[in-house]
């Protein structure tokens, strides 16, 4: 039985429809679910966590590939074919919960036990993709990867380069700590319910430390969010009305580093960034 013949025939079976609530959309090409396999490089020594399994078509995948998976699914009805289809393996832990609320710290700290590596690997729920991309790496969280299937604009986004055409506050973030690769993109046909949009399997490989240390990573981030709060305006203009800089002050923090006073916040490395932030620090 084929990928979309199993997922009727489950469908039927417990009665379902695709929850548009919680942005259910079930994956069905069976090339995808090899991508994030293989990119994910799985082995028995991986603690996998799993968010929105949804029916379990890549669950059943997960384990028989690693060691554990933690399956997290909001769903209760999702929840119930999940227990039904794995309740045999002995390595599946499954979670009734929002990840959003969930202490992913305690979880893997609870689970993984002689494991080596921790990974997430899922198919997202694409409504809240940022909340969750955001949390896994801001945790403080023991992750190698984080493979995702996520919007193919969001996974553009969340790859591109800082200065780069796609570049947007949240870029930084990824930058910071992990690098970031799209692996293959999944046409919209390759779902049920087919979604409006195309989605991209992407790669997030955890570095072992930030790719910076700012003084103050509190103010480098706030620094990057209000840079972006008006996009369209210079760097400028944009920290000037934050207020947590003068106009005077940013003009010369910017031409002490060598930039531009006409730069906008997409245009600048996550290096210069850093300098800009660790000069307002000295300021206060």
């Amino acid at each position: 039985m084929n990928l979309l013949d199993e997922t009727h025939y489950l469908m039927r079976k417990y009665n379902i429809h695709a929850n548009k609530d919680f942005g259910q959309n079930f994956l069905v090409d069976e090339d995808a679910i090899q991508a994030i396999l293989s990119s994910s490089n799985l082995s028995k020594d991986d603690l996998v966590i799993e968010i929105g399994p949804g029916l379990g078509t890549l669950t059943h995948f997960l384990l028989e590939n690693a060691g554990k998976v933690i399956s997290i699914e909001l769903d209760k009805k999702m929840n119930e074919i999940l227990h039904d289809r794995f309740i045999a393996y002995n390595n599946f832990l499954l979670i009734n919960e929002d990840v959003l609320k969930i202490d992913l710290k305690e979880l893997i700290d609870s689970n993984i036990g002689e494991l080596k590596n921790v990974k997430v690997v899922a198919n997202l729920p694409y409504y809240i993709t940022t909340p969750i991309v955001m949390k896994l790496l801001e945790g403080n969280l023991p992750l190698t990867s984080i493979t995702i299937m996520v919007q193919k604009e969001v996974a553009e986004r969340l790859s591109e380069t800082p200065g780069g055409k796609e570049t947007g506050s949240i870029t930084y973030t990824i930058n910071y700590y992990a690098d970031a690769e799209i692996i293959q993109i999944v046409p919209k046909e390759s779902f049920v319910p087919s979604p409006k949009v195309d989605s991209a399997v992407l790669k997030l490989s955890l570095l072992d430390s930030p790719r910076i240390n700012p003084k103050s990573i509190e103010l480098f981030f706030k620094v990057i969010k209000f840079a972006f709060m008006q996009k369209r305006k210079t760097l400028v203009n944009s920290l000037t009305n934050s207020n947590i800089v003068s106009k005077e002050q940013i003009e010369k923090i910017l031409t002490d580093i060598g930039l531009d006073l006409k730069i906008r916040a997409e245009q600048i490395s996550i290096y210069d960034f850093e300098k800009i932030s660790d000069k307002i620090f000295d300021l206060k």
